[in-house]
């Protein structure tokens, strides 16, 4: 029998055959706390599923994942356990119309994030779990049938230590020893959930009272590890989500249907965030130990709105295949911001998604693994790497387009009937293409043929023809497309027209919306206007494009761009300039100089905090070797100059400061962060916080300045999860070879190490300060990463394969190792090609970007 990696024709001829109504899943998670000197350690796990065949005598499958099965009865009949369970289906033959599976297995915890995860605190010994499946990975925990089309509804039962809460979907109660959980409606096996441990758990409540006199009441609830309680600010997390369900409620029409509504912020968790309906799960990272800015709440609320949009968009209907997983996702990456401006204290979210979610997209857009929105999934390994750049960020961006294109009003419609005709159902993209078609009257199917079925970005670049007078006598709009995704798209944009006022800020004075066609485009709206010093043809972000300029506008920018009032037209030049770097256009050390001169005047903290990110990427990968410590000496002087000038106590002197660390090199930067941690210095208003600590620790550890030693005395101060993760990045970072050799054996040669550490550890190993500690690894990479990804699970397939790719010796020597490692394996695993293609082109990029940086030296 096949093994763990369905594909998508076995899902559909699975689909085809059975349907199924209902699991009762029960679960013994006592034998989490004690000593296990047995590994894997395990838990019982017993699973009744009742299901239909649509063909009697045919034959089918199982999921489950496991190290072992006690029994497997199929209609009253004891099967060979041995002989029906391969490790990852059982086989099911001579299926009746109505049928009854019960198995009883042993499921091992897990250490990897995937299954039932299980957490040691160290601060304190308390034992924490919880469950994460998306896409597959519930069948480490009970039998099933694990496709999303093949919906139930679940009734859980969980027996646990003593003095523990466990957490599902429904609400819960402990009686006789035993937490039972109220069915479930219909939904998917990978949105199930269990958390359970001695959690630190707060309430409160929501209650909505509709047009027709009935009232909803929902009741909330938040948790995390009792060692973050002090952190816990859960007041806030409370009013997210409530502006966030009177928002959906409001344009949903649709009633919550999930009955609660608990949040669990976990620990070692591999995603952002978890969409299970009536149990949302969070990594705990967004529960804050120390000061951040006002962009980290804004990030947190945009989680907490993304998957609370689930809960329609989702969770109560769900895509068919994990093809039209943008079905969920792009909704919900669109809605987190949408909600954000509309509902919470983040009216400028938009800002973020144009400067931060949208780079993300851009940049998958550009890999040779990029692929429509709606893609080709041909099994599970395909779905786990499309949680990408162009199925959030990409899909969220062209549904933006989508609303400027059909109108508000006719997209909230569309959303509304889709899920009234679908709710608990499976949909397809023709689903809400028809939907959106009735309420728009447009021809849906164009648009979505030109959108959602094609890969690749379109660049716009103004065109402006002066006449006599100086006055505009024609602006166009060309648009381009790369040789190999070269699909011209219809747009629909503004175009900004901007000037220097009397004082010297830099404002527009003329806007127009076009819709964009083939490779020009008039805009007859502008002829007439006064000359522009600086034109934006996506002045207000409504399309997904790449922003180019003309000559002029660039050297405004060079000279100006501190000058834009407009903040979310500033932002959108700075990702503009970005791409030019990226794309070879602009050099590197250009983009460098713009940040020195511009950034410290930047208003929006998270446009800010992105520069910061843009300007070290461009040192470390873009700029000439050669002027490595040049670019680099300047940055921090920069940096430092900055903290040192911004107002006490505010955020933009954390973001500068965090800055500063990263790029301090010479022996006085170092000596200042010393001196800070120390005490022995101090800047007006810098709270050095434990978490700051330990930013400023980590380039002293690259740097040899703070041994294992100071590093030991270091977690003795902050001896918790937190402090331990830390740690052990920044033992990893220290520049020795024993010490590489060691992190390196760690995160390959053995499994010992959860994923939350093995990410900590392969953080700390690729400095970039000591490239040439890295050096020996490149051919080991290429050794080891087959045996890597056919050893472990996915995950940390996925960290190893991208975490210690050789992205730092950046020479075409390792460019062609890539490709012979390439040529050698086009029988290997599609998804494991798609990562090291997607690194190779990384590295290709950035050599073209160093040669375009040279250049400008020359």
């Amino acid at each position: 029998m096949p093994g763990e990696n369905l594909t998508r024709d076995e899902a559909r001829e699975r689909a085809a055959l059975l349907s199924v109504d209902g699991y009762e899943v029960s679960l013994d998670l006592r034998s989490a706390v004690g000593d296990g000197d047995e590994e894997p350690r395990t838990f019982r796990s017993v699973t009744t599923i009742r299901f239909r065949c649509a063909e009697p005598g045919a034959s089918s499958f199982a999921d489950l994942v496991a190290p072992s099965v006690t029994a497997v009865s199929l209609n009253g009949r004891d099967l060979d356990a041995g002989a029906v369970f391969d490790g990852s289906r059982i086989l099911l033959e001579d299926l009746a119309a109505d049928n009854e599976l019960v198995v009883d297995a042993q499921c091992a915890y897990s250490r990897t994030g995937e299954g039932m995860h299980r957490f040691v605190d160290p601060e304190d010994g308390e034992v924490y779990l919880y469950t994460q499946y998306e896409p597959a990975d519930a069948r480490r925990v009970f039998a099933n049938f694990e496709q999303p089309d093949l919906t139930a509804p679940f009734r859980f039962e969980v027996r646990a230590p003593q003095g523990w809460t466990v957490w599902s979907n429904g609400a819960g109660e402990l009686t006789d020893g035993v937490w039972r959980f109220a069915e479930t409606k219909p939904i998917s096996t990978y949105i199930t959930c269990v958390t359970a441990g001695p959690y630190h758990y707060v309430t409160d409540s929501y209650s909505r009272t509709f047009a027709d006199g009935t009232t909803l009441r929902i009741p909330l609830g938040a948790l995390c590890r009792k060692g973050l309680a002090p952190y816990f600010d859960s007041d806030d997390v409370f009013l997210v989500t409530k502006q966030g369900l009177d928002f959906f409620h409001d344009h949903f029409d649709y009633p919550y249907p999930f009955g609660k509504y608990d949040q669990a912020f976990v620990p070692e968790y591999n995603l952002g965030a978890m969409e299970n309906p009536g149990l949302v799960t969070f990594r705990e990272e967004y529960i804050f130990r120390g000061k951040v800015t006002q962009a980290s709440y804004e990030a947190r609320a945009n989680v907490i709105l993304h998957e609370m949009a689930h809960m329609w968009f989702g969770d109560l209907v769900t895509m068919v295949w994990w093809d039209d997983l943008w079905l969920k996702e792009s909704f919900a990456d669109f809605m987190g911001t949408f909600a954000n401006v509309g509902a919470t204290r983040f009216t400028d979210a938009w800002i973020t998604f144009a400067n931060r979610r949208k780079a993300w997209a851009y940049r998958a857009d550009q890999l040779p693994s990029t692929h429509p929105i709606t893609a080709d999934i041909r099994d599970l390994q395909d779905a786990k790497l499309n949680f990408d750049g162009i199925t959030y960020a990409k899909g969220a961006s062209v549904l933006k387009q989508l609303v400027a294109y059909v109108g508000q009003d006719a997209f909230l419609e569309g959303a509304r009937r889709y899920f009234k005709r679908n709710a608990y159902g499976n949909t397809r993209l023709g689903d809400l293409l028809s939907v959106l078609e009735e309420t728009s009257g447009r021809d849906m199917a164009a648009w979505a043929r030109s959108w959602l079925q094609t890969a690749g970005v379109n660049s716009l670049t103004p065109q402006v023809l002066l006449d006599e007078q100086g006055r505009v006598a024609e602006l166009a709009v060309l648009q381009d497309a790369a040789e190999s995704h070269p699909e011209l798209r219809p747009h629909r944009v503004a175009i900004g027209l901007y000037r220097r006022t009397a004082d010297g800020a830099l404002e527009r004075y003329a806007r127009a919306e076009a819709d964009v066609d083939g490779p020009r485009t008039v805009v007859a709206e502008l002829a007439g206007a006064q000359a522009p010093e600086l034109v934006l043809v996506n002045d207000d972000d409504l399309t997904y494009c790449k922003i180019r300029f003309d000559d002029t506008s660039l050297q405004t920018l060079r000279a100006h761009l501190g000058d834009l009032t407009d903040p979310l037209a500033r932002a959108l030049c700075w990702s503009a300039l970005w791409n030019l770097t990226r794309d070879a256009l602009l050099p590197a050390r250009d983009f460098v100089d713009l940040v020195l001169r511009f950034a410290g005047r930047e208003s929006d903290i998270g446009v800010l905090q992105m520069l910061h990110a843009w300007a070290d990427s461009a040192l470390v990968n873009y700029v000439a070797p050669q002027w490595r410590e040049t670019g680099g000496r300047l940055l921090s002087d920069g940096a430092l100059a900055e903290l040192r000038s911004a107002e006490p106590g505010s955020e933009h002197q954390l973001a500068w400061a965090r800055f500063f660390a990263t790029a301090a090199s010479a022996p006085a930067d170092l000596q200042l962060l010393k001196d800070l941690l120390e005490g022995t210095e101090e800047i007006e208003g810098l709270v050095v916080d434990q978490e700051l600590r330990w930013a400023f620790l980590e380039p002293l550890a690259a740097h040899g300045v703070a041994d294992e030693k100071v590093l030991a005395a270091e977690l003795a101060r902050d001896d918790t999860a937190s402090g331990k993760r830390h740690q052990v990045r920044c033992l990893a970072a220290r520049p020795s070879a024993a010490v590489k050799a060691q992190a390196w054996a760690q995160v390959v040669e053995s499994d010992a190490l959860s994923n939350a550490l093995v990410e900590a550890t392969i953080a700390g190993f690729a400095q970039p300060s000591r490239r040439d500690l890295l050096a020996p690894y490149t051919q080991k990479y290429f050794a080891v990463i087959d045996r890597v990804w056919s050893e472990r699970s996915i995950q940390i397939g996925m960290d190893v394969v991208r975490g210690l790719f050789p992205a730092l010796q950046d020479s075409q020597e390792t460019l062609d190792a890539a490709d012979a490692w390439l040529s050698a394996h086009e029988k290997a695993a599609p998804a494991l090609r798609r990562l090291v293609l997607e690194a190779r082109d990384d590295l290709a990029r950035a050599l073209r970007g160093q040669a375009c940086d040279a250049a400008a030296d020359a």
